[in-house]
């Protein structure tokens, strides 16, 4: 199953409190911190709303 690697590239400071508790709920604290997280639909989803506060890369394996 592959994976994802989402990192906070852009801060959350004047946005929406949805947005903010999707970027919480990724498991993303600060600027530039990264995590890796299962590729499912779920995620898929909570990556399309905050599509412009982070970047995505998809890891085999």
């Amino acid at each position: 199953m592959a994976k994802l690697e989402i990192t906070l590239v852009r801060s959350v400071i004047g946005r929406p409190e949805d947005q903010r508790a999707t970027v919480k709920t990724l498991g993303l604290r600060k600027i530039n911190h990264s995590v890796v997280q299962s590729d499912n639909a779920a995620i898929r989803g909570m990556i399309k709303k905050v599509n412009h506060l982070v970047s995505v890369k998809e890891i085999e394996g």
